[in-house]
């Protein structure tokens, strides 16, 4: 499947997936793909996110789907909020450039470790290419989690994915803000060369259970915006982003379009099985702030 964006609302942070294009293939597919095909996919996807410039407050601001990447920074604090502690150890998957380092100090967390293959962005779904490679993710979060820590991210919904597709005409589909296309021979000439594989999310959370990972919590975009913006001090965090104008999606400064493309993805959180240990590391939370420089970051070859 290709998706092509109009604009890319970039976001990172745990397996974050904003709108970008999709290669052929996904979980399921009928064949296997070879190490080396493995290493360069993933240096493809890493030499895509790393040639991408960084924008200016202003160029980022004047972006077409600003209210929309507003719209994503607020589902992302939401959900640190709700599933964060202070002084929590925090590895964030697909951190992208650290665009989510002040939620993460707002949270109060303790330790924190940003990791990503490429210099911009990279995300959750790129590693459902095959069932083996979804698997050794599956596996290597669960490692890294205590019992009773937490998973959350974002991606695709799958399920909206193809229901759009099924009502389309053709095999593609979107609008002004981003194109949708299934046609494989085209992904494998299109000129914008970034793959991407859409998780249908029951295998997902078949596959995770495999690996202690049970679900707490999916919900699709819109879902989570009508029902977290009940809660005033939600509402209040998307009056200050300015993502829905005052918090109602009826008055939102977030173009139709913009909307339209929030519907295909979803929010999830997974807890691995076990009890949290009952004495945090509370100490962790007052180590004072510490400041990161660009020499403080190592970019590692793949």
């Amino acid at each position: 499947m290709n998706k092509r964006p109009r604009d890319d609302p970039s976001s990172s942070a745990y397996g974050a997936a904003p709108k970008r294009q999709y290669g052929a293939g996904g979980y399921g597919a009928q064949h296997q793909q070879g190490y080396s095909d493995e290493r360069n996919s993933a240096r493809r996807v890493a030499d895509h996110y790393s040639a991408r410039s960084n924008q200016t407050l202003e160029e980022r601001e004047n972006s077409p789907i600003i209210h929309l990447k507003k719209l994503n920074n607020w589902i992302k604090s939401v959900l640190i909020q709700l599933y964060a502690h202070p002084g929590d150890c925090v590895l964030d998957l697909a951190c992208g450039k650290g665009g989510d380092l002040i939620k993460w100090d707002k949270a109060r967390v303790g330790y924190y470790v940003g990791v990503d293959i490429a210099e911009g962005s990279f995300a959750l779904h790129y590693s459902w290419s095959t069932e083996a490679r979804a698997r050794q993710a599956l596996a290597n979060v669960s490692a890294l989690l205590r019992p009773g820590g937490i998973f959350v991210g974002t991606m695709p919904d799958a399920n909206v994915i193809i229901k759009r597709l099924r009502e389309a005409e053709g095999l593609e589909f979107g609008n002004s803000v981003y194109w949708i296309s299934f046609d494989e021979e085209y992904a494998e000439k299109d000129a914008v060369d970034c793959p991407e594989w859409v998780v249908p999310f029951h295998l997902f959370k078949l596959l995770a259970e495999e690996y202690g990972l049970e679900l707490v919590l999916m919900k699709n975009f819109h879902e989570f915006v009508h029902e977290y913006l009940q809660k005033p001090e939600f509402t209040e965090l998307m009056r200050r982003l300015g993502a829905l104008g005052d918090g109602r999606q009826d008055q939102s400064t977030l173009s139709q379009d913009e909307w339209e493309v929030s519907y295909l993805y979803l929010a999830f959180v997974l807890r691995k099985r076990g009890q949290l240990p009952t004495q945090r590391r509370a100490s962790n939370a007052n180590r004072g702030k510490m400041f990161l420089t660009e020499g403080d970051i190592e970019f590692l070859e793949t």
